[in-house]
């Protein structure tokens, strides 16, 4: 009988590359999504598609129905919203808990869990995977640092095998029509909606570095493990403003202005943005979060147990940049 694995928020950015990374070895892929419209996504792509909502438990143990590995991907991806609560922190936190209840339910021998680099310590300089973060800056940061926690307790209590996997910034080519807040700050450089270079370090990565990484915790990873998956060190938006003028010269040279301005920006922007109830393109909480941020990541475990060799982050932005400026092939929406 052939292993299935069972892959959620199969067309998001991850979950897409993800199925398609399964599918490329030869694997049983099962892709969940909560909206069965989305199937046109992996068009082409050898795997069965199912109807999979991580916030309802029942139809997250018929999808679960026979999986051996189940690849946990479904998230909300957004660091704003008129109700943080309602939208972000909710289906993060009880959708990870359901869908955990759900796999032990149908006997499922492996869970990894996607968390994210949002939830390490950032007192420490070159982060690593032994501390959380104490001061979430925002509703996802919350709720991914709560989601794993509660993760790690139910793992514990049902005698689930988990290996947690903390992605970076993902950022890549593939399923482009899918803004993600990481793709859409590369988005807004090239279509020239950022005047500004607000002098922001980001630890981008490749979506397809990290899929393949996580192929590899589903045979090598840890129980328990903690594996980071990022550049070691982060990019910054200088350079990317100067990648995107070299393949659109017509990119007007932004401007740089000094720190306080872009807090004090960031703070007219944010309330503006509360007032029109929508998301400003400039927050407090990512100025704090990445201006002149010179973090660095541990890579030692990912590289070790999962032969974790990431590309290049300014080649891999080249490249997202460059398919930015041709035809979208596939466009997706967040699970």
């Amino acid at each position: 009988m052939k292993k299935i694995s069972l892959v959620t928020g199969a067309n998001g950015h991850l979950g897409n590359n993800l199925v398609r990374a399964l599918a490329a070895q030869g694997e049983t892929v099962r892709a969940g999504m909560r909206n069965l419209a989305k199937r046109h996504s992996l068009e082409g792509v050898k795997c069965e598609i199912v109807q999979a909502d991580v916030l309802d438990k029942a139809s997250m143990v018929r999808a679960l129905q026979g999986v051996d590995t189940l690849y946990q991907v479904a998230a909300v991806f957004k660091h704003w919203a008129a109700d943080p609560h309602r939208e972000i922190l909710l289906p993060n936190i009880m959708g990870t808990e359901y869908t955990l209840e759900a796999a032990a339910l149908q006997g499922v021998n492996k869970v990894i869990h996607v968390s994210s680099i949002t939830t390490l310590d950032r007192r420490q300089q070159h982060m690593d995977g032994t501390a959380w973060n104490l001061s979430p800056t925002d509703g996802y940061e919350a709720s991914k640092v709560e989601a794993e926690k509660r993760a790690l307790r139910i793992a514990r209590e049902l005698d689930l095998f988990m290996v947690r996997v903390l992605p970076a910034a993902m950022i890549g080519p593939q399923c482009i029509g899918h803004l993600t807040p990481s793709m859409e700050i590369l988005q807004a450089i090239m279509d020239g909606r950022r005047p500004v270079d607000p002098s922001f370090h980001l630890p981008l990565v490749s979506v397809e570095d990290v899929a393949r990484a996580m192929v590899a915790a589903g045979t090598h990873g840890q129980n328990g493990g903690r594996y980071i998956l990022g550049c070691e060190k982060p990019v910054s938006t200088t350079d990317l403003f100067a990648i995107a003028r070299t393949i659109d010269p017509g990119i007007k040279k932004p401007l740089r202005l000094p720190g306080p301005i872009i807090h004090a920006l960031a703070h007219i922007l944010s309330l503006v943005g509360t007032i029109k109830g929508r998301e400003p393109d400039l927050s407090p909480e990512m100025v704090r979060l990445y201006h002149r941020d010179k973090h660095s990541l541990n890579l030692t475990d990912s590289i070790r147990d999962l032969g974790f060799a990431p590309e290049a982050p300014l080649a891999v932005a080249r490249r997202t940049m460059e398919a930015m400026t041709r035809p979208t092939p596939i466009t997706t929406e967040a699970p």
